[in-house]
């Protein structure tokens, strides 16, 4: 995931919990005042993924970043309800009423991106502007013939799947990263991303139980705020697609590359990202 800066200095926010009406407890950070602005993360990672926006960008916005059931902190216990993208998206809604926010500039990055859109086709109310970085998921181009991944993205989610339960967690986790980003990201990538990766492990083989839905022009209608897309000048091309077609069929966007980076543009080049981010949000 282009994963190779560390941690930033400055120290991470302590994290906190909200309870929303479904009983489920979110843990997130939280840091700054002025407009919402909620990051959403993606597979393997959870709120500790955000750290290079939380710092710099609190000083004018109030960045919260939750992590979605089942990822890190959760433990075996604590964990309620199945593991779902629709699950996510609900209990998102729940968290931003929690807090007693009206709306979020809202951030999805990956398999986040793919809750975030969704997030803002189901609750546009709580959806002040969308921005989606290397959205994951299929898309719909020709409505009249189903989605779905290529044959050999699953047989590898496949291998994957079965290493991890195999307890061959960093050779599954290598070869996953390195799917979505390129060859020897996991070997290059920080200690701290793969301390991240490990601890949320357990939760690839639920996500891949789990396809996304696909993103079609008709989906794309329902979504009706300011959207910023960005990818990497050398994310996969899979993501690099569903940049391309969101950026025809949702309404008042903005595309913007990274230039050099990959899946995980943000960590790889935050200054970038927290610049185009920033405009993006003050521009409205």
């Amino acid at each position: 995931m282009d994963m190779r800066n560390g941690p930033p200095d400055a120290q991470s926010p302590e994290s906190l919990f909200a309870t929303i009406s479904s009983g489920v407890s979110i843990p997130y950070v939280d840091a700054g005042s002025g407009d919402a602005l909620l990051f959403v993360h993606g597979s393997l990672c959870d709120y500790r993924y955000w750290d290079e926006q939380i710092n710099p960008l609190s000083a004018e916005f109030h960045c919260i970043a939750p992590s979605l059931s089942h990822y890190w902190p959760a433990t075996e216990a604590s964990i309620r309800g199945d593991f779902s993208l629709e699950t996510h998206v609900a209990e998102l809604a729940e968290f931003i009423s929690a807090l007693g926010l009206e709306s979020v500039h809202l951030v999805g990055h990956s398999r986040g991106g793919s809750v975030a859109f969704n997030l803002a086709r189901c609750y546009p109310r709580l959806v002040r502007t969308l921005t989606l970085a290397d959205p994951a998921g299929p898309l719909q181009i020709d409505e009249t013939v189903d989605s779905a991944l290529p044959a050999a993205t699953n047989a590898l989610r496949a291998k994957v799947s079965d290493l991890i339960e195999a307890s061959e967690t960093e050779a599954g986790l290598e070869l996953f990263v390195d799917s979505v980003s390129r060859p020897g990201s996991w070997k290059k990538s920080s200690s701290s991303f793969r301390t991240m990766a490990i601890d949320n492990a357990r939760t690839l083989p639920l996500q891949f139980r789990d396809p996304l839905p696909a993103y079609s022009r008709d989906t794309a209608a329902d979504v009706k705020c300011r959207t910023l897309l960005i990818d990497g000048q050398n994310s996969p091309r899979m993501f690099r697609n569903n940049v391309d077609r969101l950026a025809e069929w949702l309404y008042l966007t903005d595309r913007q590359t990274i230039a050099g980076a990959s899946h995980g543009m943000n960590v790889a080049n935050p200054r970038a990202f927290n610049k185009l981010l920033r405009s993006f949000i003050l521009f409205e």
